[in-house]
């Protein structure tokens, strides 16, 4: 029985030489990536600040920045060494990351401020940031105050919206004097935006919960009951969240409705402004022909006195003339 066994296991062997050694080769190795394109080189040249007051355009161009840039940072991933976390936010090397971070944020800023005419630097630039900020909390509170007056019965002068308002009257106030509306409307929209990003992070991580499976038979009647009462928790939990947004929205419907009622206040008291300057106009234009009238009446009545008493004196004078005559 091994002799007719025996010639197989040398086929055998062959046979799998064989299919080993006409197996393809692996292939190549891909190439590797190539290396990332070099950073622009930074201006070799200084920039020359302008310095003085802020004109409209630059302070609109600013808040656009600031816009631009909280958008950038919102929409970015990634680690931000302005947010650490608090394992290592009392460490030395994050406080001076923070620091890096927001010296950068603030150079984009000046970046882009710069590419649409406001030749400013970083630190103007946050200097006239904090003032904004400052000054738009004094203009939103006191419009609070006077919406609540308008609306209240009784007199509605004693707090007349904030541009309807004289600068003395700001001032006596402790008001900003010169806040432009321009620049109140874009800095509530850079608030609201700001303040309203939080809010879709927080639906997206309620919804991302995965849903809780049905009960399958009777004898799982109490885990289906505890189950339910955990999504009762839930929506209850959810409804502050749900109660903040509708607040927000109203918030904003409202404070867009104060705007466009400012807005419409500001534009019939600047017409009756006109009116009014147009009314003084007038009324020293005719003061002006009343008093030239009136001078001209003057100037006739001296020159016809004048005439009369040269008349009376020349009759005079012919009288004694003729008397002298006479009496020779």
């Amino acid at each position: 029985m091994a002799d007719p066994l025996a010639p197989t296991a040398p086929l055998l062997l062959d046979h799998h030489h064989h299919h080993h050694t006409h197996h393809p080769p692996p292939p190549p190795p891909p190439p590797p990536p190539p290396p990332p394109p070099p950073l622009p080189a930074a201006p070799n040249y200084p920039r020359e600040y302008r310095k003085g007051k802020w004109t409209l355009h630059e302070t609109l161009v600013l808040i656009t920045a600031k816009k631009l840039d909280d958008e950038r940072r919102a929409r970015g991933g990634g680690f931000d060494p302005a947010r650490p976390s608090s394992s290592s936010s009392s460490s030395p090397a994050a406080s001076a990351g923070s620091c890096k971070s927001a010296e950068l944020r603030w150079k984009w800023v000046e970046n882009y401020c710069w590419a649409h005419g406001c030749l400013r630097s970083q630190n103007q630039c946050n200097d006239k940031w904090d003032n904004l900020l400052r000054d738009y909390k004094k203009v939103r509170e006191y419009q609070a105050r006077s919406a609540a007056a308008a609306a209240a019965p009784g007199d509605r002068r004693r707090c007349p919206p904030y541009w309807n308002l004289e600068k003395h009257e700001r001032k006596e106030r402790n008001l900003p004097t010169n806040l432009a509306f321009e620049v109140f409307d874009a800095l509530q929209d850079v608030i609201n935006r700001k303040h309203g990003s939080s809010a879709p992070h927080k639906t997206t991580t309620v919804a991302a919960l995965p849903a809780l499976p049905p009960p399958a038979s009777p004898s799982e009647h109490p885990l289906s009951a505890a189950e339910s009462t955990e999504s009762s928790g839930t929506e209850r939990s959810d409804r502050p969240d749900s109660d903040t947004k509708r607040r927000k929205l109203r918030t904003l419907g409202s404070s867009i409705v104060r705007s466009a009622s400012v807005l419409s206040r500001t534009l019939l008291a600047c017409e009756e402004k006109k009116e009014k300057r147009h009314r003084d106009v007038l009324e020293l234009e005719e003061r002006k022909l009343q008093m030239e009238e009136n001078r001209a009446e003057a100037s006739r009545q001296g020159i016809a006195g004048l005439i009369s008493a040269v008349n009376n004196l020349s009759g005079a004078v012919h009288t004694l003339v003729s008397d002298r005559s006479e009496t020779r």
